[in-house]
């Protein structure tokens, strides 16, 4: 590649764990003959920073190295900066837990081949969404979601997926309760709702399918919603979370996944929400979701 990418790398991804690994970024970069700057976040929203300072410095190509927070974030400044014009080429160099839009992509994990795809500058446009003011490019959610990911984020002691999977028994276990109002292209819904989580594509936390027909190439904002009473009822349709394709939860008959181009939801008592695994907000009642179709160019190699 003739012009420099931009890397943004955060240290905290995988709980520091990617900060052990800059050299090993540094030297598939090296080894694809990727000519790039390197810069390291600080803290958190720093990415965001970084990348809209990329955007501004002219470069074509950006990359995150961390997890989905990350790619989150540098998305978002992507996206502050380039205002409607056209974003620069977007690459991963996977350092996270989960590395959900990475699998979801079909993307590899092997940093070596990563970085070559970073290097053949081949890319598709990809569906961006929008949560209010923030950016997400995997997954978004709120209720039990949304509370399970405050939970997880929580937890100092347990590492990897095991972290997401023991906040999730958790967060079933205290069982909390709200009421929403939601509004689409085509439909509405109002009464009692345990979640809604919002999928540019289907995996999100490692394992959980939340919203499986989630497509980022489709230009359509996918996301599902669902009211299970009791912790014993959602303990029961809780393994169908994790199943890929059929017997996924959406089967269950007060489990509802749409398709669409935008939502409003309304919600009593406030919720927590996250975006790309990032609680934006502890305790919101109002938000609007809305699919940018095609507009990110993201590079995905031959």
């Amino acid at each position: 590649m003739s012009e420099k990418v931009k890397v943004i790398l955060n240290p905290y991804s995988a709980r520091w764990n990617s900060l052990k690994r800059r050299d090993e970024v540094e030297m598939a970069l090296r080894e694809a003959g990727v000519s790039y700057d390197l810069a390291i976040t600080e803290t958190a929203g720093h990415a965001t920073v970084l990348a809209a300072e990329a955007v501004r410095q002219g470069y074509k190509t950006i990359a995150a190295a961390g997890g989905d927070g990350t790619i989150g974030e540098v998305v978002n400044g992507m996206v502050q900066a380039a205002g409607k014009g056209k974003l620069a080429n977007f690459g991963i160099m996977p350092l996270g837990t989960a590395n959900d839009l990475v699998d979801n992509l079909g993307l590899p994990k092997d940093l070596l081949l990563a970085a070559k795809v970073i290097a053949s500058g081949k890319t598709r446009p990809m569906d961006l969404c929008q949560v209010n003011e923030r950016i997400f490019a995997n997954n978004a959610g709120i209720g039990l979601e949304s509370y399970v990911s405050v939970l997880q984020n929580q937890m100092t002691r347990v590492q990897g997926i095991v972290r997401y999977l023991l906040a999730a028994f958790k967060g079933i276990g205290h069982n909390p309760q709200w009421r929403m109002k939601l509004e689409w292209d085509d439909g509405e819904h109002e009464g009692p709702v345990t979640l809604v989580s919002v999928g540019n594509a289907a995996r999100t936390g490692g394992i959980f399918y939340t919203v499986p027909h989630a497509d980022p190439f489709d230009g359509k904002l996918s996301f599902v919603y669902g009211y299970i009473p009791t912790k014993i009822k959602i303990l029961q349709a809780f393994p169908k979370i994790m199943k890929a394709g059929e017997g996924n939860y959406v089967e269950h008959p007060d489990i509802h996944e749409i398709h669409c181009t935008w939502l409003k939801v309304e919600v009593e008592p406030a919720t927590p929400a996250h975006a790309d695994g990032e609680v934006f907000d502890p305790a919101i009642r109002s938000l609007e979701y809305r699919i940018l179709p095609e507009r990110l160019p993201m590079l995905l190699g031959e």
